[in-house]
């Protein structure tokens, strides 16, 4: 048995002063139990000045560790406390597992790798464990790694809002739009001008006011996102989203509609007619648009002024772009369409953030990509009992974190 010992001590790469001094298999109930013990009149580093010290104490103590074939595997070993000149009494570190955890680190490493890829509840129904160790593991080497995450360049900031739940919270998240996709920087819960302060925070003394000048953020139209960037971070660029702005446009347009289609056959059931772009439109539905666009009707005269707003991110230069958009305004202010007079001034109103959208050539489009894994984010945390549960995961689907891995 010493040679067997020996073996499965290198395997689990124990080191001196720790030796697997016995192996227990249970073949009917299919347990393998692994005890390390340490060689008497050892020393020990002290956690937190890593100086020798004699041993004060033992505390037995299990692991579960990966299974060995079917075996459901345990380890067990009396966990010494040292005595410390300058620390007083510390639990010594271990290389198998972290601190205070029941688990080994291989099977934890395991844990994650399961969860990047399914629920939480299929994860602890494969590794026949509660839901709540699987979330205590997960939380642990997520805000870890969340807290280690490296702002110090960031730039290119996205903002938007994201409902949880069935009583619909919402959460804000911001996100790195330097690279293709959006990665998830930090979710705070509200939609308020509150939520920017704490971003603020979040990023403490690694930024000046030197740098607000260098960023940009790029959000809706929201009063509130506008205000707490001006506060807290004077100086910012803003980008306020085309997507939005067409989304509040195509609202304007079937707001014509609905109003007129009250005395006017014409415009029943062509909803989506008016909201897709022309290339989008089926066979039918381009008929039907050919035989209404000829009528003097108002939401004809609505879809033609989105279709007009669209064309002006095709413009090549910024000083084209700004004429252009002048003109269109005009139009809008001038057309006698109340929902469409409201986008106008609303444009007026956010000027030098819609310029922006061009200038910089942003948009939200990878914040919505980061938003549908919020969605994915929701499934795996399927019965998530606090918002806490929703960050991990969120975290460890869509933040740029490094976790460790098996390989």
């Amino acid at each position: 048995m010493k040679n067997i010992n020996e073996e499965v001590g290198k395997a689990l790469n124990l080191s001196d002063p720790w030796y697997v001094s016995d192996l227990k298999f249970d073949h009917a109930l299919k347990t393998l139990d692994i005890f390390i013990s340490f060689k008497k009149g050892s020393l020990f580093p002290c956690p937190d000045c890593k100086l020798s010290c004699p041993v004060y104490d033992t505390k037995e103590r299990t692991w579960r560790h990966l299974d060995w074939f079917d075996y459901k595997t345990t380890f067990h070993a009396d966990l010494p406390r040292v005595i410390c000149e300058g620390h007083g009494v510390k639990t010594v570190d271990i290389n198998w597992a972290e601190k205070g955890s029941n688990f080994t680190i291989p099977f934890e490493i395991l844990m994650l790798s399961f969860a990047k890829e399914m629920s939480v509840a299929a994860v602890a129904v494969l590794m026949s464990i509660h839901q709540d160790s699987v979330w205590r593991v997960l939380e642990r080497y997520v805000m870890r790694e969340v807290k280690m995450m490296d702002l110090s360049g960031i730039q290119i900031i996205g903002v938007d809002e994201f409902s949880i739940g069935k009583d619909y919270k919402y959460v804000t998240i911001f996100g790195d739009l330097s690279g293709d996709q959006a990665k998830l920087i930090f979710i705070v819960e509200g939609k308020d001008q509150n939520t920017i302060t704490k971003f603020r925070k979040r990023l403490g003394n690694v930024f000046d006011g030197k740098w607000f000048k260098h960023m940009v953020f790029c959000i809706d139209m929201s009063h509130a996102y506008r205000a707490g960037i001006e506060e807290e971070f004077p100086g910012a660029k803003l980008v306020f989203d085309h997507f939005h702005i067409t989304m509040n446009a195509n609202k304007a347009v079937d707001e014509v509609r609905k109003s007129e289609n009250v005395f006017n056959d014409n415009l029943t059931r062509t909803k989506y007619i008016f909201l897709k772009n022309p290339e989008n439109l089926t066979v039918k539905e381009r008929l039907k648009l050919d035989s209404i666009k000829g009528l003097d009707l108002d939401t004809v005269k609505a879809y033609h002024l989105k279709l007009a707003l669209q064309r002006f991110w095709d413009c090549v230069s910024i000083q084209d772009a700004s004429s252009y958009l002048r003109r269109w305004c005009s139009w809008a202010l001038r057309s006698k369409l109340d929902p469409m007079i409201k986008v106008g001034k609303m444009i007026k109103s956010h000027w030098a953030g819609v310029i922006n959208s061009l200038r910089y050539g942003l948009s939200n489009g990878p914040m919505e990509g980061l938003v549908n894994k919020m969605r994915t984010a929701i499934k795996r945390a399927y019965g998530f009992k606090t918002l806490k549960n929703f960050k991990t995961i969120a975290y460890l689907i869509a933040g740029d974190i490094n976790l460790p891995t098996r390989c």
